[in-house]
């Protein structure tokens, strides 16, 4: 998996096959501005303070972030210095473009000490999971091999469950959030999570493959699909406590944008939009907010310092 996404993020748009929260509506990205800046002020307004997104795309969420900030929080914007966390060689270049002044890293080890706001918008769904099955001796690691999948024996400690049970696992996004945690509980600072996938873990297959914008098998033609699999939130947030961050959520993200005004956005652009764009940007909202739609399946989880407040949209 990590080998095929490698190959289909340097060769591939992949907005060409999905479409992610920032792209649906410019009020999202507004949105996580000013959640931004209110969590600045909890902190103390430090100057100066690592603004830091994983997976930033090709920068719409961090540019309608940054908008909203200069507008509405400009001792925000003075105090900031921006992060950016992309391993693509096609993306960076267009990250260089569209968001000047920004440091490009490939490792969240990388970005400088210090007091940090940490976003990042369906990023952990791509890293790369363990897939495992459980047969009549114990349990097998699925492998994928010449276009087909093997299993092979493995020692891994898992739940005794029945038969033919399959489980998945995401070591990549358990390491990144025990080193953000570590980092946030050791300099102070906030991160906001979102992604898609259910409040607590269990079995079931999520491994998923998008090509050309349609769901695909995702072992054929290995780095011509986007491939993505649930976020454990449950295992998550136990990891991000272990390493010594208070964490709040997930709240689903129709309820999170709520209680952040999206409705409220939504109308005030509304009013000076023509009627076929204030249309658009409704139907945008609901798609981001309605539970059958984006609003219930994506989940929203913030990790803190222990001495910090909860972060607006989260209710303890």
């Amino acid at each position: 998996m990590a080998r095929a996404n490698a190959i289909y993020y340097a060769t591939h748009d992949p907005f060409a096959d999905f479409t992610t929260s920032p792209e649906i509506s410019q009020v999202f990205g507004e949105l996580i501005g000013l959640w931004a800046g209110l969590v600045w002020q909890s902190m103390g307004s430090p100057s100066p303070v690592r603004l830091i997104e994983a997976g930033p795309g090709r920068g719409t969420m961090m540019n309608d972030a940054l908008r909203a900030i200069h507008r509405a929080v400009p001792g925000f914007a003075a105090a900031l210095s921006l992060h950016l966390i992309e391993t693509s060689p096609r993306l960076r270049p267009l990250l260089q473009t569209n968001l000047p002044g920004a440091t490009i890293h490939t490792a969240l080890q990388d970005v400088p000490a210090g007091p940090a706001i940490f976003l990042a918008n369906e990023f952990l769904d791509a890293l790369p999971i363990r897939q495992f099955i459980r047969h009549a001796d114990g349990w097998a690691e699925r492998h994928v091999e010449n276009g087909r999948w093997v299993d092979l024996p493995t020692a891994i400690d898992l739940p005794d469950d029945p038969v033919g049970t399959i489980r998945e696992r995401n070591e990549g996004a358990e390491a990144f959030i025990s080193t953000l945690a570590n980092r946030l509980a050791d300099q102070g600072g906030t991160g906001l999570i979102i992604d898609y996938g259910p409040r607590h873990s269990g079995p079931g297959i999520s491994l998923q493959a998008l090509r050309n914008g349609r769901p695909a098998d995702p072992i054929t033609d290995a780095g011509c699909a986007d491939l993505t699999a649930h976020v454990d939130f449950e295992t998550l947030a136990s990891l991000a406590t272990a390493a010594g961050s208070a964490v709040v959520g997930p709240v689903s993200q129709g309820i999170f944008l709520t209680s952040l005004g999206i409705h409220e956005r939504t109308a005030q652009l509304g009013r000076g939009a023509q009627p076929r764009d204030a249309s658009k940007l409704m139907s945008a909202t609901i798609r981001l907010t309605a539970p059958e739609a984006m609003g219930s399946l994506f989940k929203a989880l913030a990790l803190r310092h222990p001495d910090l407040p909860p972060p607006p949209g989260f209710i303890e």
